[in-house]
């Protein structure tokens, strides 16, 4: 379920995370969330929100994230726990699941958002805020929301080899009218979120379940 790599040069006590998630919004495919404690000592310029860059600036920035961040973890939930729990439960398990994968623990953690996921289950010892916009405000979430959306499209992508009659390399599963004419046509398969309107509206309509 998750990623992660860090080097400590400093105890733990010191440290602040960053928290986001990539994939609430799609008809398709599992959320991600990341968190991100940055080095101060080795800035990284561009970091901002993730929808604000190009795939290219994402992708040059994730591979500095990860190579200058003191620690970084990348975890999901998948399109079954998102139906069973519903989105937003989802999407903080998965930032449960990103902090629990950081091999030092922060002493403040910074939540994109308005709202914390609970850490409950988790040894923990940090306080945690959340943050509105944060993404465009905090480097460590800015940073935490890269990593997710790589990943997050990495899969994507993956996946539209699977089913490429959804098109899911060009919208990455986002609600586009091509995305919503291709559901009509082709019906749900088996990575789109069945509690979802549209994913729901289709098989209501027998269109069908497809793999």
């Amino acid at each position: 379920m998750s990623l992660s790599a860090s080097t400590p040069p400093f105890p733990a006590a010191w440290l602040l995370a960053g928290v986001d998630e990539a994939g609430r919004g799609p008809l398709a495919g599992p959320v991600y969330a990341a968190a991100v404690i940055l080095d101060p000592a080795r800035p990284i310029p561009g970091i901002r929100d993730s929808k604000k860059l190009t795939a290219p600036q994402r992708e040059a920035l994730a591979g500095e994230i990860r190579e200058k961040a003191l620690g970084w973890s990348v975890a999901f939930a998948a399109t079954e726990e998102i139906d069973a729990l519903n989105i937003l439960k989802a999407t903080h398990l998965a930032m449960r699941r990103a902090l629990a994968g950081l091999a030092i623990q922060p002493q403040h953690v910074q939540v994109d958002g308005n709202l914390c996921p609970s850490v409950e289950g988790l040894a923990v010892t940090f306080s945690m805020e959340a943050i509105v916009k944060g993404d465009d405000k905090v480097p460590a979430i800015g940073a935490a929301s890269i990593l997710a959306k790589v990943e997050r499209d990495a899969v994507m992508l993956a996946l539209h080899e699977q089913y490429p009659h959804y098109g899911f390399a060009i919208h990455k599963g986002y609600p586009t009218a091509a995305h919503l004419a291709a559901l009509r046509i082709h019906g749900a398969s088996p990575v789109h979120r069945r509690t979802f309107g549209p994913v729901r509206a289709v098989l209501e309509k027998g269109i069908g379940d497809r793999g």
